[in-house]
């Protein structure tokens, strides 16, 4: 036992001098440690109003907006509680030459309204920039939706809203179906190609036997640099959960979702280790490792096994989801064991 433990130390130490996957760690660690920042800026590509909600940017951005026709609408009102400044005209011409003098970023035309319950049709003239477009577009958004509510009132229609508390779907979305599955199972990937690296190396350079002429069984060699890519595994996931927590990210059944990501992170390591073991050359070995990951994952989520769709339900505490789901990983990984170790002397000979 003191001999196995010895080789899983000596596996960790060498971590050290592998510069792919201390990058990775490195990368991993910078993803967890400013989690919140990155989600608000891949928010910012993926969906930019979630992100500017969830910044309060509305506060912090002016709009000047050149406002014809009903300037004396509860409108104005609206615009300027959301920091817009609204500049009357009375005379298109004069909100146009303005427009292309850049002193107003947007036009808007707003009719009178009538108590005929007609159409209120506004129109609203924004730059040809797309970025300052949208930009507009959802700050005046919010005003343009209570002018909309308003009207309603005013014509007798009444709508009742529910107010709903918490992130935007889009940002709970991606926080638990992005963010916390690449944290949890990037270091699964890492156990993988750390274990082909060290057993492809052994077997190239005809060490193995060598640690094989020790009072050791191949079985318990093969085993302990697979529990060394575990060990590494799991204490990065633990780390980045931790991480996660210092950054308000709230993790439901976290010991469940650690656990499956030690379970996937064991099947990957074991899978490579198989892969490595037979192919006995490192290059091969990663790409094969590496193609099988594509395969394995396209394949889980055809048959409804991904295990990032059941690290999300867990996660968010879906209640329909629990050890029993997580079990079926176990299953996997035990019997995937029994047939790597009841292998290892044919296929490494």
């Amino acid at each position: 036992m003191n001999a196995f433990f010895a080789i899983v130390k000596k596996e960790l130490r060498s971590v050290s001098r592998e510069r792919t996957i201390t990058i990775a760690i490195l990368i991993q660690l910078f993803i967890a440690s400013f989690s919140s920042a990155i989600l608000v800026g891949l928010l910012s590509f993926y969906d930019p109003d979630s992100a500017l909600l969830q910044r309060g940017i509305n506060a912090r951005v002016s709009v000047r907006v050149g406002l014809l026709g009903n300037t004396g609408s509860p409108l104005t009102g609206f615009l300027r509680a959301s920091h817009v400044r609204v500049t009357p005209f009375s005379i298109p011409t004069d909100a146009e030459n303005a427009f292309k003098a850049k002193t107003i970023d947007a036009i808007l035309l707003v009719p009178d309204a009538d108590a005929s319950g007609s159409v209120v049709e506004m129109k609203l003239f924004l730059p040809q920039a797309e970025t300052a477009s949208s930009l507009i577009l959802m700050i005046l958004k919010e005003p343009l939706k209570r002018y909309e509510n308003y009207l309603r009132e005013e014509r007798g229609v009444h709508v009742q809203y529910t107010d709903i508390t918490g992130l935007p779907s889009t940002t709970f979305e991606f926080l638990y179906s992005v963010i916390l599955p690449v944290l949890m199972f990037f270091p699964a990937f890492v156990a993988g190609s750390m274990t082909v690296d060290s057993i492809s190396e052994e077997l190239e350079n005809h060490t193995l036997e060598t640690l094989s002429s020790a009072p050791l069984s191949l079985n318990t060699i093969l085993g302990a640099k697979i529990a060394a890519a575990l060990v590494l595994a799991v204490v990065q996931c633990v780390a980045w959960a931790g991480l996660l927590r210092l950054n308000r990210i709230e993790i439901q059944n976290v010991g469940l979702v650690l656990l499956l990501a030690a379970l996937v992170a064991a099947l990957n390591a074991v899978g490579s280790a198989f892969t490595a073991a037979a192919l006995k050359d490192r290059e091969r070995s990663q790409f094969l490792y590496s193609m099988f990951l594509l395969i394995a994952v396209s394949a889980s989520y055809s048959t409804g096994l991904s295990p990032v769709r059941l690290m999300t339900r867990l996660a968010t505490g879906d209640y329909a989801t629990g050890l029993g789901n997580v079990a079926l990983y176990a299953v996997a990984l035990l019997a995937l064991l029994v047939v790597f170790f009841r292998s290892t002397k044919r296929l490494t000979v």
